[in-house]
């Protein structure tokens, strides 16, 4: 990102990207990114298949608690064993791989622009929003309680982001909302202030039902057409250990049955939800993460699923979740191995601990992203904003994440050795002694350049202290105002706009969904 580029090539990298609320600053176009590496297999072919195999005893051997009647009820049918008066369900090892092998490897993620669509699976890297933080905070105003000022700034800094493909969830919760329609003004704001897809939240059947209805109007189709085109996704999180909550298989039922996506995320710490060994959080993480894919096809069998890797440690003294650890790394890169093995699409997390802009909160997070991208993540969830172990979203984290995020779609683009690229002229027209700054092959690269990292500063000591000695996080601050003011909304059908406002209105006078679940 460079914020110096002339107008006139503004105008034509926002030609190059459609309807594009970023024309006021460089950044490449919105691209579909690959994975150019091979993932970095930490665990070995035993090792792996000892995790596996060992998974499976605990599904068969233990089970797992189901909270749900009716995910019991369709559980006993596909063929598990079902305690109704422990509401624990065992899985023969044979069910558990019967189910798995119907998922699909890989699917379109569609968004209301359709050039912002994604595919989820094979070797597809996908970055997405941060997502539920209950507090927000910048260098301005401090911490503070999640609010719909704040929620609707993040969306706006989201849809200008390229390198932000997907909104995954809320990236701070509005709690100044009352929660009874609050889903309704947040995917209202999702559809209205960006056109990029989004995670809906399984918090029982109305505000999946309200989700499913307001996407299909956005999207312009039938509910016939929805079943068929994958439009959200939501993010079920087993209660771990080994159970499953209500509103959560809930979900699993109502968007499978959909054919909208589920990302089964044990959310297991060792030493507190699981064991403390590595390799036994990824056990239990791997037998949660099986049994809940495993029902989604028991419930629509080819419905798309995504295998949810969310394994850390904790700090031992305080209880607290630890984030961008070596065994963060290690259990994302096995999370990834896991989930090669059975062919489904895997999704890991930008996060870190760092309660502010520090070396902490760098260093941490370029943990989690290596460990992440090395591991084969298709979907990197809390990609841009996460602080605080998940408890704040930071304007100025989002905007230091962002680089980072650009840093590794430039690494992820692949090795160019064209006869240009080799520069065989360039260096013959230096020669001995001389310099590349004025070259014809230096500066059309320069002036095609489309990023630039807005936060390293490469200026010599003499010429920081003249500038006030500015630091990253000072810099970041000025950058996500500049970047606000400059937003522009995506255009929306007026017919759509009129629909989804009927009904908003009839939901919020029918007094939205009940908050008890």
């Amino acid at each position: 990102m460079n914020d110096t580029r002339s107008k006139g090539r503004r105008s034509r990298r926002r030609g190059a990207t459609g309807a594009d609320s970023s024309a006021s600053f460089a950044q490449r176009p919105f691209t579909k990114l690959k994975q150019t590496y091979q993932p970095v297999a930490v665990a070995s072919e035993d090792q792996l298949e000892a995790i596996h195999q060992a998974s499976l005893r605990v599904l068969s051997e233990t089970g797992i608690r189901v909270l749900l009647a009716e995910a019991r009820r369709i559980m006993r049918e596909a063929g598990a064993e079902v305690d109704e008066s422990t509401e624990q369900v065992r899985f023969d090892p044979d069910l558990i791989m019967e189910k798995i092998a119907t998922v699909p490897s890989e699917f379109t993620l569609h968004a209301r622009n359709p050039e912002h669509s994604v595919v989820l699976g094979g070797d597809n890297v996908v970055f997405d929003m941060m997502a539920s933080a209950p507090n927000c905070s910048d260098i301005d105003r401090g911490r503070r309680t999640g609010n719909q000022e704040d929620y609707r700034n993040f969306l706006r800094l989201a849809q200008m982001h390229n390198i932000l493909h997907v909104l995954g969830g809320y990236p701070v919760e509005p709690v100044d909302v009352h929660a009874s329609i609050r889903h309704l003004d947040c995917i209202y704001d999702y559809i209205t202030l960006t056109d990029k897809a989004y995670c809906v939240y399984s918090l029982g059947e109305d505000r999946i039902a309200d989700a499913l209805e307001m996407t299909r109007i956005a999207h312009g189709l039938t509910m016939e057409q929805l079943r068929e085109k994958t439009c959200l996704f939501s993010i079920i999180n087993t209660n771990s250990p080994l159970q499953l909550d209500i509103p959560m298989m809930q979900g699993v039922i109502d968007l499978a049955r959909m054919k909208q996506a589920v990302v089964i995320t044990p959310f297991t710490l060792s030493g507190a939800m699981a064991p403390v060994t590595i390799a036994g959080a990824l056990v239990l993480q791997n037998a949660e993460a099986l049994a809940g894919i495993a029902f989604s096809q028991m419930v629509n069998t080819g419905a798309p699923a995504m295998y949810g890797g969310f394994t850390s440690n904790v700090d031992m003294k305080s209880g607290s979740p630890a984030f961008g650890t070596p065994e963060y790394m290690k259990a994302q890169h096995v999370g990834g191995q896991l989930a090669r093995k059975y062919s489904i699409p895997y999704r890991s997390s930008n996060v870190c601990a760092a309660n502010t802009i520090d070396a902490q909160a760098a260093f941490e997070s370029v943990f989690s992203l290596w460990g992440a991208i090395n591991g084969g993540a298709n979907m990197l969830m809390h990609g841009a904003g996460w602080l605080e172990g998940g408890l704040c979203c930071s304007y100025e984290k989002t905007i230091l994440d962002i680089d980072l995020l650009q840093m590794v779609a430039e690494f992820l683009r692949p090795l160019d050795t064209s006869e240009d690229e080799l520069a065989l002229d360039a260096i013959g027209e230096v020669g001995p002694a001389g310099h590349f700054f004025g070259t014809a092959h230096t500066q059309a690269r320069y002036r095609d350049a489309f990023y630039a990292p807005v936060l390293s500063d490469w200026r010599n000591f003499e010429s920081w202290k003249e500038a006030g000695e500015p630091i990253a996080i000072q810099r970041a601050n000025a950058v996500w105002k500049q970047r606000l003011a400059a937003y522009q909304a995506p255009s929306l059908d007026s017919a759509i706009r009129e629909e989804l406002d009927a009904f908003m209105a009839k939901r919020k006078a029918e007094g939205g969904a009940a908050t008890d679940f």
